[in-house]
């Protein structure tokens, strides 16, 4: 998928847009002056500081060109606050709404909210989608080599699909020792209307959905994955929205019903874990980045639509290099490293280069996770467009195998 944002306006409130590096303690390089007038300034001499807010509204016009949506144009928007006390941590809320010229609509919520002190830890994941997604098998074993086939197109292996999609994910945790949260959540996943668009029984072309829908009896034209889950969640990061130190680990373990006709029950674990490692005392924008996560199935089979897969994350930004929901399987497991580091003095710019790797099973056809591992590896630009949040405006450029993006998205990748 190649995607490409064009952002028309950006509302900023609570901060200026540039960012003052020799008033600003947090920032800690170690720029010479910007003219000469500034080396006999004197020391004592008064220098007025406003005071940081504590909320930040960002809204981005976007318009969007893929193979799956084609032209598509709405509006995303990110909102950044936190509490009075200065060990409060910042929280965020974001709501987007998109159209396309394929009759498309896509609506996005999520939620990561700390209250009370941050003593309880809210997290969600609402969406509301009138679809259109191809979809490519199972396992990532789907994508040969070069060498093993010099001539492969990833679009020679697309199954066209049609689906509305109702998702709704909400978390709450509460403290029960610094920086350890216990919780529960609702999941609730409704794909409806679902159009198989190369399906055609009565002339013998089937699809992956069609196959591993009637494998384990689903009905291939809707369905519901309906639970709740156990959440552990351990959070020391500095800051949830551009994290320079810290780590942050989550595991959920949700519980699907056997509710409805054609529904099964299952048992899926989620594993997360982010670390952050400051490489410079001085320059803190030098971070060394990790996340990984591992998806499982381990009890039970869900929904072909369900299985886990790259770019379904919450914030959808796995798998750069690559088209959403390329590679998906019973079991999926992901690893990205990414090197931050500044490019302006005045922290105005900085940049990114990153690599992920993703592996996927396929039980149908007896391929194991790890057995095949398709990495990609790409180039980032920030732009500063607040400075107590620390909010960047991010583009990125990844290449995979036989596949490339661009992207941009508002804060960081994770």
């Amino acid at each position: 998928m190649i995607k490409f944002l064009i952002p028309f306006f950006i509302i900023l409130f609570g901060n200026q847009f540039f960012v003052n590096a020799q008033t600003n303690p947090d920032i800690g390089n170690s720029c010479p002056p910007k003219t000469v007038f500034e080396l006999f300034k004197k020391k004592d001499s008064l220098i007025v500081v406003k005071p940081i807010k504590n909320s930040f509204l960002l809204v981005i016009p976007v318009i969007g060109v893929q193979p799956a949506t084609g032209f598509s144009y709405g509006a995303t928007a990110q909102y950044t606050f936190k509490g009075a006390d200065v060990l409060d941590k910042y929280s965020s809320a974001n709501l987007g709404v998109v159209f396309t010229t394929k009759d498309q609509l896509l609506i996005n919520a999520k939620n990561n909210i700390l209250l009370k002190d941050n003593k309880i830890y809210l997290s969600g994941d609402y969406r509301l989608y009138v679809f259109t997604q191809p979809n490519y098998g199972l396992g990532t074993h789907i994508i040969p080599t070069h060498k093993e086939d010099p001539d492969f197109d990833v679009e020679s292996i697309e199954e066209p699909m049609d689906y509305n999609y109702f998702k709704f994910h909400q978390t709450v945790s509460w403290e029960v020792k610094k920086h350890f949260y216990v919780g529960t959540g609702i999941e609730i996943d409704w794909y409806s209307t679902i159009v198989d668009k190369n399906l055609d029984v009565e002339n013998g072309i089937l699809t992956s959905h069609y196959n591993y829908s009637n494998q384990y009896g689903f009905n291939d034209n809707e369905y519901f994955v309906n639970g709740f889950s156990l959440n552990l969640i351990y959070d020391s990061r500095d800051n949830q929205i551009n994290t320079r130190e810290g780590w942050f680990a989550n595991i959920n373990y949700r519980f699907n019903a056997d509710l409805f006709n054609d529904q099964k029950s299952s048992k899926v674990l989620y594993t997360e874990f982010r670390y952050f490692i400051p490489l410079s005392p001085k320059k803190k924008q030098f971070v060394l980045g990790i996340w990984a996560f591992g998806q499982f199935v381990t009890n039970g089979v869900v929904p072909y639509l369900n299985l886990p897969a790259i770019g379904w994350d919450q914030r959808s930004r796995s798998g750069e290099g690559y088209t959403q929901g390329l590679f998906r399987g019973n079991n999926l497991a992901y690893l990205q490293t990414e090197l931050r580091f500044p490019i302006s003095c005045n922290q105005l710019l900085s940049g990114t280069v990153f690599t992920n790797f993703t592996t996927a099973s396929d039980k149908l056809s007896e391929i194991s996770l790890f057995q095949y591992v398709q990495p990609a590896v790409g180039v980032g630009l920030r732009i500063l467009i607040d400075k107590a949040t620390r909010t960047n405006l991010i583009l990125d450029y990844a290449v995979g195998n036989r596949s490339k993006g661009f992207y941009l998205n508002a804060g960081e990748t994770f």
